[in-house]
């Protein structure tokens, strides 16, 4: 509500985080989604899509570089031409970077530093990820005043303020002693290790190892027809009763988009230890190969 007006259109990531979607129409605006390319090496940009779905009422895109579900990862040269676009075309651009610093090797990257996008980027941050303050429903936004003051309005009047004590966490956390972030970071790495190898061991599973968050979106195609499933929600119900394992499907994370043919799941590894993991992903092999 603080960059488009009711009848605009927003683009935003499908598959990506489900509020995207609910939120642009609960405001009134019309949700465009753009996808991605499932590449040997990872998730990438379907940057041809972005261009497609920009018209003459596109006001807004959501960008969520280090991304949930797919743990894609833009390079620089993807990110320039989604500000290139985003100048073109006098667009807003609302960067999700929940997982900024969930990155396992490189420096973390913004699109606001591009030159002329600071002027027209709001930054979306949350400290459940890196701080693992989940449960505590805390960020910010970050970006040119006159977009922040319709925030403050629009936050006033629906949830007045946040504990003190939250925001005191906050406060001292962002710029603190990075000793408890990194050694998440570090879990976090070990874990991904360990379930990207789990998966790769299973046959009609595809899937690279994501450079960044804590989510893995494997390709089960290939289960999917061996056992002669056409519903992705079967499979996801019958392996929780078969191996107590849980995955969300691609269902979840935004409606399909026309001309989807494979099958994906996610998995989030960020609340599992390692023995965990392998023992689940062993009873998913046997499940997914019986």
């Amino acid at each position: 509500g603080a960059v488009m007006d009711p009848g605009d259109e927003v683009l935003y990531p499908n598959p990506g985080y489900p509020i995207y979607e609910s939120q642009i129409e609960y405001q009134g605006g019309v949700a465009v989604p753009y996808g991605y390319i499932d590449t040997p090496d990872g998730f990438a940009l379907d940057l041809e899509a972005i261009k497609r779905a920009i018209g003459p009422k596109t006001k807004a895109i959501i960008y969520n570089n280090y991304q949930n579900p797919t743990g894609a990862q833009s390079t620089r040269a993807e990110m320039e031409e989604v500000a290139a676009l985003a100048l073109e075309h006098d667009l807003w651009v609302l960067s999700d970077d929940a997982y900024y610093e969930i990155l396992y090797s490189g420096k973390p990257e913004s699109i606001v530093n591009i030159p002329g996008m600071l002027e027209r980027t709001v930054i979306l941050y949350t400290c459940s990820k890196r701080f693992a303050m989940t449960g505590w429903r805390l960020g910010a936004a970050i970006g040119p005043r006159q977009v922040i003051d319709v925030i403050n309005k629009f936050n006033t009047n629906m949830e007045s303020c946040s504990p003190h004590f939250v925001q005191r966490a906050m406060v001292d956390a962002i710029p603190g002693d990075t000793t408890g972030p990194d050694a998440i970071l570090e879990t976090l790495l070990e874990r991904r290790d360990a379930a990207v190898a789990g998966l790769q061991a299973i046959d009609g599973v595809t899937i690279a190892k994501p450079n960044s968050a804590f989510y893995l979106f494997p390709n089960v195609t290939g289960v999917m027809a061996r056992k002669g499933y056409t519903d992705i929600n079967q499979l996801m119900t019958e392996a929780l009763h078969e191996t107590d394992v849980s995955f969300c499907t691609r269902k979840h994370f935004g409606r399909p988009v026309g001309g989807e043919t494979g099958h994906y799941i996610r998995l989030a590894y960020s609340g599992i230890d390692v023995p965990q993991i392998q023992a689940g992903l062993a009873r998913l092999k046997d499940y997914f190969e019986g």
